[in-house]
């Protein structure tokens, strides 16, 4: 089945692949203490639970720092704040360096939406050792997910089907079959979560975000958000524009586009990353094993899709793969040129009637690990999504986009449009057309948008800048391939950002790293 946006976060488990409960609201007496100024009990990490992926405890950084976890309360309802309250689960590690050289708290967010900060920042913690010298490194699972009031839909058996499903529906039985599946997940997703649906908006986890910076005890707001993490600190930024200290947005989304364009951007941006691979593949000296011209790669593509749609193929047992599954395999690859590799051995191995390598691509989109169990980032994905974006799809109104969508983009228009129906019969209603990010007065932003990003493309970033208002965005270009550019190995975009976050001094406006 396929998901209203593909995200971010569930790329960051490929190599792994390769190589939950719900939080209960609680309405003690304690809820009506001043949240602001609650203490938070930092304690040694615990292993993540299977809402938040699973695995190990995290890895102490590199010196022997070791990871701490805290919860923090926050409202339910932040139109009742001194009602039931939920906690937030977060993640840190203290700066490293002098502390009278200390800034203060850098909150990341690295997207989704729907992926678990506490996972993901120690999985990343190594790259951000420059910037730990002056600050605390902070993540957090936003409301709705993983150990923060989780959304709860489906089991691991029901996700298993789902996820196997004809997401690109041919005739009328198709369809039909595939609204029932999307209709019964989200009837599931009510069942188990109606108490949480209404409060997980993106406005909520700005809220949070500002509660979190009080606990916290910083003046200012020092943020570092990716992908769907930028949509995040552009409606912080609105709602507390003084309160933002220095802030990037990396892999950006464009906040003027509702949920039709952004798939329709989305289709463009995959079809785009598919031709640089397809150009790339063809243009080493070894050659391509999947074919003598980039035409000849998409067509190959192509054919593996039609044969997979008649006739799956082996998977990993005692799953085939699907269309949809090689589908999600294919986008997944697509996320990072580092995982280009692993698409050619895994259309190669698709060639021979071996579905594994793709198979475990589309499992890390869909947050399944080896064990069989998932994440509940699509949960969440699909929760937050649908409680952000108004507009609801019909069928028909698929059926008359399809052909734009087929012309931005072959391999995946059809998937992305069928796509826009998951929010249809959603229990809650959704807050607004778009995000509102306009934020006068904030402090300077730094926006890098890259120009191969098949997630977030480029073009969103100048029209975060333009939405952010006059002085308060400042565009930095990375001319790459894959999604965000901070962890893409360019030292000019590292040493931008870095620069920023630590000094307060932006690059120039209209730079351009390689």
């Amino acid at each position: 089945m396929p998901n209203p946006s593909w995200s971010r976060t569930a790329a960051l488990t490929v190599a792994t692949l390769l190589s939950v409960s719900l939080a209960a609201c609680s309405s003690d007496t304690e809820d009506a203490v001043d949240l602001p100024s609650q203490e938070l009990s930092w304690k040694d990490c615990p292993a993540p639970a299977e809402s938040q992926g699973g695995g190990d405890t995290p890895s102490p950084l590199p010196g022997g720092a070791e990871w701490q976890c805290a919860t923090m309360k926050a409202p339910l309802d932040w139109d009742e704040p001194k009602g039931d309250t939920i906690d937030l689960a977060l993640i840190r590690a203290k700066a490293s360096g002098d502390k009278d050289k200390r800034i203060g708290s850098l909150i990341f967010n690295f997207g989704g939406p729907g992926g678990s900060g506490v996972t993901t920042l120690p999985a990343f913690g190594s790259d951000y050792a420059k910037l730990r010298t002056r600050y605390d490194l902070v993540s957090f699972d936003p409301r709705g997910v993983g150990g923060s009031a989780g959304v709860k839909c489906e089991d691991d058996k029901q996700l298993d089907e789902y996820f196997q499903g004809d997401s690109t529906p041919d005739d009328t039985a198709e369809q039909k079959r595939f609204v029932d599946s999307i209709k019964t997940f989200n009837d599931t997703c009510e069942k188990n979560s109606d108490n949480v649906l209404p409060h997980v908006r993106t406005t909520d986890a700005a809220r949070d975000m500002d509660l979190m910076r009080q606990v916290l005890g910083d003046k200012k707001l020092h943020y570092f958000g990716i992908s769907y993490g930028t949509e995040l600190g552009g409606v912080y930024a609105h709602l507390f524009p003084k309160k933002l200290g220095r802030a990037v947005f990396d892999g950006v989304v464009d906040p003027t586009q509702g949920p039709e364009e952004g798939a329709l951007g989305q289709a463009k941006g995959f079809q785009l990353a598919l031709d640089n691979y397809a150009k790339h593949c063809t243009s080493q000296a070894e050659g391509c094993p999947v074919g003598d011209t980039p035409q000849d790669v998409k067509s190959t593509i192509a054919k593996l899709f039609d044969e997979l749609e008649e006739k799956p193929i082996p998977g990993i047992f005692p799953r085939d793969l699907t269309q949809t599954a090689a589908t999600n395999g294919v986008a997944q690859a697509l996320y990072s040129q580092d995982f280009w590799e692993y698409l050619t051995e895994g259309l190669q191995q698709a060639h021979n009637g071996d579905g594994k390598i793709l198979m475990a691509l589309s499992d890390s989109m869909n947050g399944r690990n080896e064990d069989g169990k998932y994440s509940n980032m699509q949960a969440a994905n699909v929760a937050i999504n649908c409680a952000d974006d108004k507009p609801r799809y019909t069928a028909k109104d698929v059926e008359a986009k399809l052909p734009e969508f087929r012309k931005a983009s072959p391999m995946f228009g059809d998937y992305l449009a069928w796509g826009m129906l998951n929010c249809s019969g959603w229990a809650v209603g959704g807050d607004a057309e778009h995000p509102d990010v306009s934020a006068p007065g904030s402090a300077p932003i730094l926006v890098v948008g890259n120009t191969g990003d098949p997630a977030t493309p480029y073009e969103g970033a100048k029209k975060m800048v333009d939405a952010l208002g006059e002085d308060v965005g400042v565009e930095l270009t990375y001319d790459g391939q894959g999604h965000g550019a901070y962890d893409s190995g360019s030292k000019c975009v590292h040493g931008a950002v870095n620069t920023y976050l630590l000094s307060g001094k932006p690059p120039n406006e209209g730079t351009v790293c390689q």
